[in-house]
């Protein structure tokens, strides 16, 4: 089964993304698309036990304007999916 997680849109600092195929206990963290750098926050984990969900996830205000991407990891820190590249004005 291939997991896959979708960018939806950004709208006041907060991200709205689907999954699919996601367990219980995954990881979706944001990537900065130019250095492939993990930011330290937000991580937001995956508590449902249904493998199909939405999620919106808070921006903090360190987060600078730039080139992101979500990129979900499974329960043993293994990459799972990644979004498209999404800009964060």
């Amino acid at each position: 089964m291939k997991s896959s997680i979708t960018f939806v849109e950004i709208e006041n600092r907060v991200i709205s993304a689907t999954y699919r195929r996601l367990m219980v206990r995954a990881k979706v963290v944001l990537i900065e698309t130019s250095s492939g750098r993990q930011l330290p926050e937000p991580v937001t984990t995956i508590a449902s036990p249904v493998p199909v969900g939405a999620l919106r996830i808070r921006l903090p205000e360190a987060v600078k304007p730039g080139t992101y991407f979500l990129r979900a990891l499974n329960g043993r820190g293994e990459d799972a999916a990644r979004s498209a590249d999404f800009e964060i004005g």
